[in-house]
């Protein structure tokens, strides 16, 4: 269990920052009227959004060609364009593994398991978290926009693919609650906004990004291993691996410890990880028929797959093998009605990190990874 009073929470909020931050906040409040978000429909068959079917073939096309352009194989350092922000993918060889833990590991969950030989196609992985150097270009775009996060002035003749992603609107409170900005990892955003962050990433890039399925980040946590964690048995070597409750109380800058043996920090700790998988109690019985692969789209929208553990957590939730789905408690300090598609302002230790499959996804697969919280959102 977690142990963290709600002490911590409170005295993080009451540290509402820097005045960096002050400063886009109220540079939002002049360009963006904040409203509360309205029930958002599937993109395909939107009529008053850019964010659509013809913009899901715009972007299908644009990776098509990086693909014949560009043929990478291993690991690689890129830019953002618009930000020119560095963000580093390794290079994950595809694979079988035994996914979930063993009936003898301990602490181990009913959720675990029974454990699930599974299939993994090659794909690349964030190094780390993203951050908040490439994350809050994203979310703060200082451009007045619908509730559902399209810009209000979009004009294709115009404006770019990029453009018509939709965003955040703007946040209410300071997101990074005080705990730091440049190296830390980015946090409390919805799994709907990791997935748009994804689609403008991509968007600019001409690679598909998304988030990662259950499987894929399991198989690149354990990195060819079949232990608790992706080092080892041992508990207590995990302060060299991670942060969690027992050396943190807060976030901490991201690959500041261990990498396991894929090169991929932080996959133990410092922030829960958003997956695009709907989380269910019996995952491993829903994909035994067909464990090519898997991914559970989701079909409601709690609760939603996080991975990893992060600070505020136990060593035993930092397993490999541990999982979570996401719950609406992670918006109580929202005040919006209804609440945000775009934060979840009570989760101080969810973060993400992207993929890229390297095979060429088609538009109904973009679809699926990108707006999965399209008719669900209330």
């Amino acid at each position: 269990m977690n142990r963290r009073t709600p002490t911590r929470l409170q005295n993080v909020l009451k540290s509402v920052g820097s005045l960096r931050w002050f400063a886009i906040l109220a540079a939002c409040f002049v360009c963006a009227p904040i409203g509360a978000p309205v029930c958002a429909k599937e993109p395909a068959a939107k009529t008053d959004s850019p964010d659509n079917l013809q913009l899901l073939q715009r972007i299908h096309a644009k990776i098509v060609k990086t693909a014949e352009e560009n043929k990478e194989s291993g690991d690689y350092t890129a830019a953002i364009p618009q930000t020119g922000v560095e963000y580093t993918m390794k290079a994950i060889p595809g694979g079988t593994f035994t996914m979930g833990s063993p009936e003898g590991e301990a602490d181990r969950q009913e959720n675990e398991g029974p454990a699930v030989e599974v299939k993994v196609s090659p794909f690349w992985m964030g190094k780390c978290e993203v951050t908040w150097d490439e994350y809050e270009p994203f979310m703060v775009s200082h451009v007045e926009r619908k509730k559902n996060g399209a810009r209000k002035d979009y004009d294709p003749a115009k404006h770019t693919m990029v453009d018509a992603v939709s965003a955040p609107t703007p946040p209410y409170m300071e997101m990074s609650f005080g705990m730091g900005q440049s190296g830390y990892p980015a946090i409390s955003m919805t799994q709907h906004a990791a997935s748009k962050y994804c689609q403008w990433l991509s968007a600019q890039t001409g690679h598909f990004y998304r988030l990662p399925t259950e499987a894929e980040w399991e198989y690149a946590c354990r990195a060819g291993s079949s232990t608790a964690y992706s080092y080892g048995d041992d508990a207590s070597q995990l302060e060299d691996h991670a942060w969690f409750f027992d050396n943190s109380d807060q976030y901490e800058k991201v690959g500041t410890k261990k990498p396991n043996a894929w090169g991929l920090h932080n996959m133990h700790g410092n922030v829960m990880e958003w997956t695009a998988d709907q989380y269910v109690e019996d995952y491993f019985e829903q994909i035994r028929d067909n464990p090519v692969d898997p991914f559970l789209r989701p079909t409601k929208l709690y609760p939603r797959s996080v991975r990893g553990g992060g600070w505020e957590d136990d060593a035993e939730q930092l397993r490999s093998a541990y999982r979570r789905g996401s719950d609406s408690s992670w918006k109580m300090q929202d005040p919006q009605l209804p609440k945000s598609i775009w934060y979840h302002t009570d989760a101080l230790a969810l973060g993400f990190r992207i993929v890229r499959p390297k095979k060429v996804p088609t538009v109904e697969e973009m679809d699926a990874f990108w707006n999965s919280a399209s008719g669900l959102i209330r």
